[in-house]
């Protein structure tokens, strides 16, 4: 079984290329992220048969959507797929689970193996505040509702920022939370900032996967945060957050496009 791990800001990522039934997905995933620690999660890539107008395909363990593995699976369908030289630039479609259609990524090669690529998000399905309990607490939070995930935003001065200090209870929080609002997948952003961006720190929780990570950055995290101020504020958002694993930037319109900018390193390819 042939499978890469891939770079994308820190949120360390391995894609399987060779057929794995979905019901065998999650199993595979364990195995490749028991043998590599540093791996966050597991897509499995599809390159042969993808239709009109679509250049590759990828399914995350979990069936959810991933910001950060859809502009991996691009950087790979290039490598393989592609001559391309330092200063290329490429539009690659991808479709993804978690969406209903295809996402556009564009694709800049720096150098071999490494590209910086910019996603065109899915748009968030609805903006909701939740009043949510936990711990004997009581808080209203934003939820952005995404296809494939859904995000809370929790604030400095939210009444469950102190989750931040306390992995544990984080932990707990946002698998109690998963299961209260039924979601694919829940990230809990952990935002200190202001509209020009800040520093967000990513919890996801993915429920079929089994997985629950404190994650190096969250491309549909990220976006979701800036979908949540632009429609707060109703204003075009441009921001960079400053995640544990590097910045992400993203552009979001109050009712239109959210494009994710980042960068793609291709690590290591491995056999199982």
């Amino acid at each position: 079984m042939r499978y890469t791990i891939l770079d994308p800001t820190g949120n360390v990522t391995a894609l399987v290329e060779s057929a794995v039934a979905i019901c065998d997905q999650p199993r595979v995933a364990d195995a490749i992220m028991e043998a590599h620690p540093e791996v966050e999660q597991v897509g499995f890539v599809s390159l042969e048969g993808m239709g009109p107008g679509i250049d590759v395909g990828m399914r995350m363990a979990g069936g959810e959507f991933c910001g950060n593995a859809t502009m991996s699976t691009a950087a790979l369908f290039a490598e393989r797929r592609l001559n391309l030289t330092t200063g290329d630039e490429i539009s690659v479609m991808v479709r993804v689970s978690g969406t209903d259609r295809p996402l556009e990524v564009r694709l800049r090669r720096e150098e071999a193996g490494f590209y910086t690529a910019a996603v065109m998000m899915p748009e968030a399905l609805s903006h909701e505040v939740l009043e949510l309990e936990f711990d004997g607490s009581c808080a209203r939070v934003p939820l952005v509702l995404m296809q494939g995930i859904s995000h809370l935003i929790i604030e400095s001065d939210c009444e469950y920022f102190w989750l931040l200090e306390s992995p544990a209870a984080a932990e707990a929080a946002v698998r109690q939370f998963a299961e209260e609002i039924e979601s694919d997948g829940l990230g809990l952003m952990f935002f200190d900032g202001t509209a020009d961006g800040g520093v967000l720190t990513p919890l996801v929780y993915v429920p079929r996967a089994n997985t629950c990570f404190w994650e190096h950055s969250c491309a549909s995290g990220t976006s979701a945060t800036a979908m949540y101020l632009a429609h707060l504020l109703n204003s075009r958002i441009d921001a960079s957050f400053e995640e544990p694993g590097g910045i992400l930037s993203v552009t979001s319109e109050p009712a239109g496009q959210t494009w994710l900018k980042g960068s793609v390193r291709i690590v290591s390819d491995h056999e199982l």
